[in-house]
């Protein structure tokens, strides 16, 4: 069962000398929402964070390996990188910042974020598959990096499943957020 543990910690500043016209500039511009994020470094000792962590580093490498798409098998395993890749990127900055939190809206995120990452799981064992059926057996230009993108790809799938099973377990218990 994983859990992940979010701590906020929120202050409130009042000021008897404050600015002229009454700002207050421990609160902010926009009403208090800047007082509710707070770095959160603590989820990323965490498995599911240092699985996120893992997922933006092979999504990074395979990348890099299938750039410039040659073909449209890899134009399609492009397409899965890139959104898998801005997805996970905004993840990690959610948890990072603590954006669910500070949003307070009635949401289960778990499984939204679950949900999420299942389609990401299957989108990459998909174009994992597509990549190295199309480069497999190609001698030539660009054959190397793009079948080691394929299998690294695999590797990246095995991480959005181990995702998708930690997330499952924490939904499974209950947790929402």
């Amino acid at each position: 069962m994983v859990e992940t543990v979010v701590n906020i910690e929120r202050t409130t500043t009042t000021t008897t000398n404050g600015p002229p016209g009454g700002a207050n500039p421990a609160v902010g511009s926009n009403g208090g929402f800047g007082s509710a994020i707070r770095l959160n470094i603590d989820y990323f000792r965490t498995t599911p964070g240092i699985i996120k962590i893992v997922e933006f580093v092979l999504g990074i490498i395979c990348m890099a390996l299938a750039s410039p798409p040659l073909t449209s098998a890899t134009s399609f395993f492009m397409f899965v990188i890139v959104l898998s890749f801005i997805i996970t990127i905004l993840l990690i900055a959610a948890y990072f910042l603590g954006i669910r939190e500070a949003l307070n809206l009635n949401i289960n995120w778990i499984f939204a974020e679950l949900i999420t990452t299942a389609v990401l799981t299957l989108l990459y064992f998909i174009g994992s598959i597509v990549q190295l059926a199309r480069w497999s057996d190609v001698i030539g230009k660009g054959a190397g990096s793009n079948t080691a993108a394929g299998a690294i790809g695999l590797f990246n799938f095995v991480a959005y499943a181990a995702g998708a099973v930690f997330l499952f377990f924490a939904h499974r218990s209950g947790a929402t957020h």
